[in-house]
């Protein structure tokens, strides 16, 4: 324990010696005494520090995961968890001239925090309109919708999930219907068609992942997601797209200016 100095334990304490341990731990990352990336002293290392059994440690280790601190990598060893943050601002990212320059939200905005932007699982299907989807597109649920679903990454990290969905008639035939949508991406191809864009909608929770957003994320056990639903306006008030996104909490950093008048 030469590298790291961590405290004894309190033995008049009535907080549980596995959870002592998670504290100094914790307390460490949080000085920063351990860096994002470093690695946690060893189940041996700290057996010995502690003098306690493997099983004790072993229990402190998985706290630090369930709380999305640290990560295990099989064959060598525990890792403070790496937090390379995006700072989304709501009020820039979606701005006209990011289009204009070819650049869809996400590739600005991860481009503009010094990220590698990526996107793969792209898949593309056309569908009824589920009730929710329809009532904010003002549709039926017999109106069909061409559905968008993909995965972004940044520096090969998966980040978010987001699947769109647009009415059919606007958007079948058209290059928003392929893979690749063209630069600046489907806002770029709706306004190319005349849906000039007004505005957006935004409702953010923050929640659990399920069991398919943790593997497609590949979130640590006690990371959670923001549940994302944003709505699409035209200057004439018409609903044109809804994307449903899923994102890594301990990826991203919301930041929303907002006028005081």
């Amino acid at each position: 324990m030469a590298e790291l100095s961590l405290p004894d334990l309190d033995p008049i304490s009535d907080r549980a010696v596995f959870r002592q341990i998670a504290d100094h731990l914790r307390d460490a990352i949080e000085r920063g005494k351990l860096h994002q990336g470093d690695k946690v002293p060893s189940e041996t290392q700290l057996m010995q520090h502690y003098g306690v059994a493997r099983m004790t440690i072993r229990n402190a280790l998985q706290v630090l995961q369930s709380e999305g601190l640290t990560v295990a990598e099989h064959g060598r060893g525990v890792f403070v968890r790496s937090h390379p943050p995006v700072r989304r601002l709501a009020s820039d990212r979606f701005a006209r001239r990011h289009r204009e320059q070819g650049k869809a939200a996400f590739i600005a905005e991860t481009e503009g925090a010094g990220g590698k932007p990526s996107v793969d699982s792209i898949k593309i299907t056309e569908e009824n309109a589920s009730p929710d989807v329809a009532e904010r597109l003002k549709l039926t649920t017999e109106d069909c919708v061409i559905v968008r679903s993909r995965r972004y990454l940044i520096n090969g990290r998966p980040v978010e999930i987001a699947t769109s969905y647009i009415p059919a008639e606007i958007a079948r035939g058209t290059q928003i219907a392929q893979p690749d949508s063209g630069p600046g991406g489907i806002y770029r191809r709706l306004e190319e068609m005349g849906f000039q864009l007004d505005h957006y909608m935004e409702e953010i929770r923050s929640r659990m992942p399920l069991r398919d957003e943790a593997r497609a994320l590949k979130l640590a056990p006690g990371v959670p997601v923001f549940h994302l639903i944003r709505t699409a306006y035209t200057t004439e008030g018409r609903a044109v797209e809804v994307c449903d996104t899923v994102m890594s909490s301990d990826a991203y950093v919301l930041s929303y200016e907002l006028p005081a008048r």
